[in-house]
């Protein structure tokens, strides 16, 4: 399956594993294809590929149809969550998408006047009402972004939809004494709520094993996104200054900046005969994708992954800007999480939504036999980190 892509390598000598589903085969024009902003509006007029629909209906249950109307739907969320967010102003208290309804939902404090949610509704979006807004939730996160956390806490985020800071505890640690210390002191710093969970997440780089990689030294990781000079990938796989492998073992280029724990990014040059084309894979499980830019998907949507490991999976986002505590003790913050697996050496790889990129494989729990969630580094915070332009067809 991996050498169906030998297809491209005239076009895409710098393989960007990872990814999505297809607009369909890459022309041969689109090595040439001229730079765009970091972030171009979605393009509604393209049809979305045979392989993304069918990726949407293995992995959600839909049928074709039920397909096509959730990305309709989730594009038009996408583009009505800014305005919807300025509508609501000082109230707002957060946003993500229905997939029940599918629409927007905005979620608005109870003190707001009744001409703030006239103009909330007016963008499209539906709109609840809620007890805290989205900037004390996000005022409580930072305070417990401030304290030391033990390896049974895994991780802490604003659930908008739940209007609370989320703190996710391992389950078999809830009754260790430095996690209920931990638990104390987060409830203390505003609106706060416990959960368990399985496992404590932990990253995706791999020995050196066969698949369809990128390597530095004996690790192997996935390349996300092309940009203008080279790829984003990553912190974890590499430091800058490290030298960087194809799938074939050539010499592709050098990480140029990296940063891990706290962040999980980095960014690699690309020479000696690579270069960079909007495109992602999709394995032979879905067409490759072209990427036309990186507009964020709200919580909710439909969001898909590729890795040189697992290939294509799709699933949910289910929240935005949320702190991990990996079980090596390394904490990253400003992290997505998904309902999407992963496994080892799919670190670094692409996060899809439509034909928007939206970031790269940090880590997780579960695997993609029994299940799991999957955490990823947002592409435009790398982009703007280190100046860079998303390729983008």
């Amino acid at each position: 399956m991996r050498r169906s892509r030998l297809r491209h390598l005239g076009l895409a000598g710098l393989l960007v594993l990872g990814s999505l589903t297809a607009v369909g085969t890459l022309p041969a024009s689109a090595a040439d294809a001229p730079a765009h902003s970091s972030s171009p509006s979605s393009s509604p007029e393209q049809p979305a590929s045979a392989g993304l629909l069918d990726a949407l209906q293995r992995d959600f249950g839909l049928t074709r149809a039920e397909a096509e109307d959730r990305l309709a739907a989730e594009r038009d969320a996408t583009g009505i969550e800014p305005a919807a967010r300025r509508a609501a102003g000082k109230a707002y208290g957060g946003s993500w998408f229905d997939a029940d309804a599918q629409r927007l939902t905005v979620a608005v404090t109870s003190d707001a006047a009744p001409s703030t949610l006239r103009a909330v509704r007016a963008t499209g979006a539906q709109v609840r009402t809620v007890e805290h807004s989205a900037q004390r939730l996000d005022a409580a996160k930072a305070r417990v972004d401030r304290l030391d956390a033990p390896a049974g806490v895994s991780g802490w985020r604003v659930d908008q939809a739940a209007n609370r800071v989320v703190v996710d505890v391992v389950d078999d640690e809830r009754a260790d004494n430095d996690v209920r210390r931990f638990v104390r002191q987060a409830r203390e710093a505003g609106p706060v709520t416990v959960r368990t969970v399985a496992s404590a997440p932990r990253t995706f780089a791999a020995g050196t094993v066969g698949g369809d990689p990128y390597y530095t030294g004996n690790v192997r990781c996935s390349i996300g996104f092309s940009v203008h000079g080279g790829f984003v990938t990553a912190g974890h796989c590499g430091r800058a200054g490290a030298g960087v492998s194809g799938w074939d073992r050539s010499y592709i280029g050098t990480f140029q900046g990296s940063s891990f724990p706290d962040n999980d990014y980095a960014w690699v040059s690309v020479g000696s005969g690579w270069w960079t084309v909007p495109v992602v894979l999709g394995w032979g499980t879905v067409s490759d994708q072209l990427v036309r830019g990186s507009n964020v998907a709200p919580v909710g949507a439909s969001i898909c992954r590729s890795g040189s490991t697992t290939h294509w999976h799709c699933g949910t986002v289910l929240a935005h800007n949320e702190t991990v505590n990996y079980s090596d003790g390394s904490v990253v913050r400003q992290l997505t999480k998904t309902s999407v697996c992963a496994e080892g050496g799919d670190s670094g790889g692409s996060f899809i939504s439509g034909d928007q990129a939206q970031g790269v494989t940090s880590g997780g729990w579960g695997n993609c036999s029994s299940g799991g969630e999957t955490w990823f580094q947002p592409v435009n915070e790398i982009l703007n980190r280190y100046g860079l332009t998303l390729h983008t067809a």
